[in-house]
């Protein structure tokens, strides 16, 4: 092979690996993971998809989680609480 064969060569492989990587970034097609044989379809997106499911199950519970813990501050921080809390010390 000439010089300029070569260089041709190793540059339009760079430059598809380097589309591929852009592409995977920006929409996710796994096309790193197809040519590496790691997946059969390179636009199915079942694995991303349950991913954000999860991550969105895990945000919900989050939120119902710090909502009961701000209603056990709000009764453990009432006067009336820590009163009550005094009256059973001296009992």
């Amino acid at each position: 092979m000439s010089t300029l064969s070569l260089v041709l060569l190793i540059g339009s492989l760079t430059s598809l690996v380097l589309l591929a990587s852009y592409l995977d970034a920006k929409f996710q097609w796994r096309l790193n993971d197809w040519m590496n044989g790691e997946c059969s379809n390179p636009f199915v997106k079942s694995v991303t998809d349950k991913q954000q499911q999860r991550l969105e199950e895990k945000d919900a519970q989050i939120k119902t989680l710090m909502a009961r813990i701000e209603t056990l501050e709000t009764i453990v921080t009432e006067p009336a609480y820590e009163l009550n809390k005094k009256i059973n010390a001296l009992k």
